[in-house]
């Protein structure tokens, strides 16, 4: 995709699960004539509502959503897959007049859109990668990850082991240049595609965790065990959806490896670790401005902070005048 003559404008709201990111977008939204694309990997698949804390019908509040219940949860998703799909709703929402909003927590998908990141300018082997592919066959998923993880951890953070394709093409990336997937895409000094306001919501840990505990325990009311028992139950096992947090602990309490209060305490300590691994990601690797969400007495006026920055950046006007 071509860069653009006259950037567009573009709104992204980021940060770590449970840190209210959900709530302001709304807002935002109805102040600056928006609509919404999920920038969260897990929330593309059908019948994964619970666990991945997908927005409700009526939390809309009437906003457009995009990205959302667009795969079923067999189905496997890319990246690459990721951007063409949310550049190209950017585009379609811009030609209506509205100011499209980027909201969700996976740093990489976020990242391979408003950057000019041309996945095809990447070198390949493809020799190494059906000598790879032949490998896997013999070793399986999680000998292959393992190698990946040695070599490069922080593709490796960000792949499910059993996305076999884009854990190939990591170690094929590290093969060729012998640098990882993070350090080749910095050396291609992308330029942002649009104009765009990046702002992140933080939350002082103790607070956060906190609320990723309260998170996971409104999970387990609402009904997470029948959501993850009904996909357990089609046969689902080695799929890119199942390995999302949420999900795969169920998995092992209904595969009997687990108690039930091991798995709630494994989902609660995995959701801690992805929240650190997630504020980590967006501090290395965006220019984001950051909001402090941990004591907001007053709504009003932080939104009125967050207001003043997305303004200056974008030279939008709020409708709220």
């Amino acid at each position: 995709m071509k860069i653009l003559d006259s950037k567009q404008k573009l709104l992204v709201i980021i940060g770590p699960t449970a840190v209210g990111k959900t709530k302001l977008s709304i807002e935002m939204a109805k102040r600056y004539n928006g609509e919404i694309i999920s920038g969260d990997s897990m929330q593309i698949y059908r019948g994964m509502d619970i666990g991945t804390a997908k927005i409700k019908k009526v939390e809309m509040e009437g906003i457009p959503h995009y990205l959302i219940d667009i795969k079923e949860p067999f189905e496997n998703f890319s990246v690459a897959e990721f951007q063409h799909l949310v550049r190209a709703k950017i585009e379609e929402i811009a030609k209506k007049g509205k100011l499209p909003i980027i909201v969700g927590g996976t740093g990489l998908y976020i990242q391979s859109v408003i950057y000019d990141y041309q996945f095809s300018d990447v070198p390949g082997d493809e020799s190494y990668r059906l000598m790879l592919e032949d490998r896997v066959q013999k070793i399986g998923n999680e000998a292959l990850y393992k190698e990946l993880l040695e070599v490069d951890p922080g593709s490796a953070s960000q792949i499910h082991p059993n996305n076999i394709r884009r854990v190939i093409r990591a170690l094929e990336i590290f093969h060729l240049t012998g640098k990882t997937m993070q350090e080749f895409q910095s050396i291609q000094q992308p330029d942002l595609l649009y104009k765009t306001a990046i702002v992140g919501l933080s939350m002082e840990r103790e607070k956060l965790y906190e609320r990723i505990n309260y998170r996971v325990d409104l999970m387990m009311e609402e009904g997470l065990i029948e959501e993850v028992n009904g996909l357990y139950q089609q046969g689902l096992r080695d799929c890119q959806s199942i390995q999302a947090i949420g999900y795969k602990e169920i998995y092992a309490y209904l595969e009997g490896k687990v108690t039930l209060e091991e798995a709630v305490t494994n989902l609660k300590q995995n959701s801690r670790r992805y929240a650190k691994r997630q504020l980590t990601w967006f501090r290395n690797k965006m220019e984001v401005t950051w909001f402090d969400m941990t004591n907001v007495e007053d709504t009003s006026k932080k939104i009125t902070e967050i207001s003043r920055c997305i303004e200056g950046k974008l030279q939008v006007k709020s409708n709220t005048y």
